[in-house]
Parts: structure tokens; C-alpha cells; sequence
């Protein structure tokens, strides 16, 4: 079972900017970063496979990107021009199969909240 370890949330205002890290006992074919906002339900932000492709979901993309540092296992989520609406509880995710935000597939970090309020 792979161990996720996630660091870095916090408070930001409106337009502001936060590092996510994910510490990771073992690389899996696709890593990941999810929120769950209260009330709704986890849903997918950004994904990366070990042959080197990302995705993103439509709401983060140009202002989010998601890195890996394989050599200290550490899995990143950078997120620029932050909203309101993206205050969550996030979550770093590890799958073997083929990158896919369906979540059954994942084991999860433990999650960190990140407060974007003015």
C-alpha cells in the first residue's frame, strides 16, 4: 500500500498563489491532486503519468501545474491566480492504472486545506 504523505496548504487571498507537496513511498503509474470542497464531492484537478503526459481539468488549467521529483519522491502541485471557489480540503493520489479522474481507482494522502478568502 502506497503511503502519501501531503504538506503546504494554508491561507491565501484572492489572486494569490500556494505549493502543495506530496511525499510518496512508491511511484505509481499516475499520480494525482484532488479536492473535495465541503459539501460537494472530490473531484480531479490535475494528473500525471511516468511516461511524462499531464492533464488538467478545464477550471485550473493555465494556472495550476503539477510536477514530480522522482528522485525524492515528492509529488507538487503548483496553483497560481487562486479563486475563492477553490477553497478545499486537496489531496494527492497515487493509481497503477492509466490516468483517469475516476476515483475508484486511488489511495489517498491525507489531506491539507488550502482558504482562499480576502
Amino acid at each position: 500500500q502506497v503511503q502519501l504523505v501531503e504538506s503546504g496548504g494554508g491561507s491565501v487571498q484572492p489572486g494569490g498563489s500556494l505549493r502543495l507537496s506530496c511525499a510518496y513511498s512508491q511511484l505509481r503509474y499516475c499520480m494525482g491532486w484532488f479536492r473535495q470542497a465541503a459539501g460537494k464531492e472530490r473531484g480531479g484537478v490535475a494528473m500525471s503519468s511516468t511516461g511524462g503526459s499531464t492533464w488538467y481539468d478545464a477550471s485550473v488549467t493555465g494556472r495550476f501545474t503539477i510536477s514530480q521529483d522522482n528522485a525524492n519522491k515528492t509529488l507538487y502541485l503548483g496553483m497560481n491566480n487562486l479563486k475563492p471557489e477553490e477553497t478545499a480540503t486537496y489531496y494527492c493520489g497515487a493509481s497503477p492504472n492509466n490516468c483517469s479522474f475516476d476515483l475508484r481507482y486511488w489511495s489517498w494522502s491525507q489531506g491539507t486545506q488550502a482558504t482562499v478568502s480576502s
